[in-house]
């Protein structure tokens, strides 16, 4: 294995969610991990088969985006216009538009059509620095298109130098076919969608939408506990646009994470905080609704919740491209700090897709996933509003080139 050494920097490592800098730093990578990182003057003695000069950057872990729904067919900006025209996202979706649009066009749309579409948003997403990224489903709600859409997700891994985690989110919204009868389709996600797709090793988790437009808490329940019985680690979207519990029952399975959160209580913060359930916040859907009811930040901090930030990118509510603006937003519109955002695209991101033992922080033994950064210190990734800030990513180890989209 080659062992690199790469020089003249300094170090924000993350470690347990804070910069943790070490300026005039040194990291010793071999393979794809981490083998040291310190103060240059503390480096141990080992020969390098290469030595990297990173002229002064500050280095971050590679960003994690842990909230996509990154495939999909056709775009919904006449739903942008008619949002800004008053229409609720609630009324669009019971015209048939919202989710149920998306999943007409990602149905009818191939596979390679989805791919190319994909791969063109995921390749702006890593020019920004990301090097691992979460990808839902949902956008086929039947077998076949729920399938197609996973296979898309593993190609996307395969074919660009990013890692990619796959969620079945077939409890998205209930398809036309089974209009009215809720129960059924949910029955029909438990004994056919998720058994097969996890027997294909498509899945890496679960979520469901806990929503008065989608399903309730008793119906997330049956999908999520059917996928732990699948052993599949689960997630909820939850609280976004109404009171239900979610957070609290996300936090009782013992899920990954529960997602929004605009509506969360005390309570769901205490029981997210004793189960180590990450919230994951996301501005960029609570700006594209002109949501006025904030996350409760101040809730998760008393009660210790680690808070991730993710661009929920998705057709309807959030087409968003930029993680680092959605680490502004999330600053801005949540009242989080420069540090909390970028423990909330690393160190908590990680912990959000159950990557924390590998990614999300520079220490020793990790994957090495990282960024150069060409700012003074680390707080300007989320002052800067959009544009590109030069920066370099390494992953597993070796530079990976600027990718461009062709």
């Amino acid at each position: 294995m080659k062992r690199i050494h790469w020089k003249h920097c300094h170090v924000a490592t993350m470690r347990d969610g804070r910069y943790h800098a070490i300026e005039d730093a040194e990291i010793v990578t071999l393979g794809k991990h981490i083998e040291w990182v310190g103060p240059r003057s503390e480096r141990p003695v080992t020969a390098a088969d290469e030595c990297v000069d990173l002229q002064g950057a500050w280095v971050t872990p590679g960003l994690i985006d842990c909230h996509t729904h990154l495939v999909f067919g056709g775009n919904r900006s006449l739903e942008f216009e008619q949002r800004l025209q008053g229409v609720s996202y609630a009324e669009i979706s019971a015209a048939g538009g919202g989710i149920k649009y998306t999943v007409r066009h990602t149905r009818d749309a191939t596979e390679d059509a989805l791919f190319e579409s994909a791969r063109k948003r995921l390749l702006t997403l890593m020019r920004d620095g990301v090097t691992t990224v979460e990808i839902k489903s949902g956008y086929g709600l039947d077998l076949n298109s729920e399938r197609k859409m996973l296979r898309v997700a593993r190609r996307l891994g395969e074919a660009l130098p990013v890692t990619v985690k796959t969620t079945c989110l077939a409890a998205h919204a209930v398809p036309s076919e089974f209009a009215g009868k809720a129960d059924e389709y949910v029955n029909y996600v438990c004994s056919e969608i998720l058994p097969t797709l996890a027997e294909e090793r498509l899945v890496d988790a679960v979520d469901a939408f806990c929503e008065t437009i989608a399903f309730s808490p008793a119906q997330v329940m049956r999908v999520l506990l059917r996928a732990q019985k699948l052993k599949l680690p689960v997630k909820l979207h939850a609280e976004q646009l109404s009171p239900l519990g979610g957070a609290s029952l996300a936090a009782e399975l013992g899920a990954l994470s529960a997602d929004h959160l605009e509506y969360m209580t005390a309570e769901d913060a205490a029981a997210m905080g004793r189960a180590g359930t990450v919230a994951v916040l996301l501005p960029g859907a609570f700006h594209m609704l002109q949501e006025s009811r904030r996350p409760p930040v101040d809730l998760l901090r008393r009660y210790g919740v680690d808070i991730a930030v993710a661009s929920d990118l998705n057709p309807g509510t959030s087409p968003a491209l930029s993680l680092r603006l959605m680490m502004n937003m999330a600053c801005t519109l949540f009242g989080l700090t420069p540090e909390e955002a970028l423990a909330g695209v690393t160190r908590n991101a990680a912990k959000a897709l159950g990557m924390l033992d590998t990614h999300g922080t520079i220490e020793a033994g990790k994957t090495a996933d990282f960024v150069a950064w060409e700012i003074e210190r680390p707080a300007e990734l989320a002052y800067w509003l959009g544009g590109e800030l030069p920066c370099r990513t390494i992953r597993h180890g070796q530079w990976r080139d600027a990718p461009v989209v062709a």
